[in-house]
């Protein structure tokens, strides 16, 4: 079951696609979109990433942090960062403990077949930890203006 607004952001720990360790107590103080995503390099997930990217400086003047979160590996995450100049942390979470804790693992379909995977879904967590809003269908190529709404209606 995925968290709901008014839920405490569950901690984690993970490595991104530079090998650092990142984790939700590093950004206290800070408004944290964490959003998690199925694959690196595929169309929708292109331009979602795309998306935040061409809007990061926008973001980060407003005093937000964001981090992408999928089950692909450092070494995946880090073709991805540099094929479309990614300027924020990947976090490889191959064992799922991450999708697992937010509730975003689950069962797929996707042209008949049923299969394990990550939903596209977003948390915008604020400066205490806490679960501001839930995006749990992102528009791939408007984010930034989705994530932005939420937040002033939040």
């Amino acid at each position: 079951m995925a968290l709901e607004k008014g839920s405490k952001a569950p901690a984690f720990k993970g490595q991104d696609q530079n090998g650092n360790t990142i984790q939700l107590k590093d950004f206290k103080g800070k408004k944290v979109i964490l959003y998690f995503y199925p694959k690196d390099d595929t169309p929708g997930c292109t331009a979602q990433a795309c998306n935040l990217r061409d809007n990061y400086n926008t973001l980060i003047a407003q005093g937000y942090a964001i981090i992408g979160v999928s089950t692909d590996s450092v070494k995946s995450h880090k073709k991805f960062e540099d094929k479309y100049e990614l300027p924020f942390s990947l976090i490889a979470d191959e064992d799922q403990t991450i999708v697992n804790a937010y509730g975003v693992w689950g069962e797929k379909k996707f042209m008949g077949r049923t299969y394990m995977g990550t939903s596209r879904t977003t948390f915008l967590i604020d400066e205490k930890g806490v679960i501001q809003h839930v995006i749990t269908k992102p528009d791939t190529k408007n984010h930034t203006a989705q994530v932005l709404a939420a937040w002033e209606a939040a």
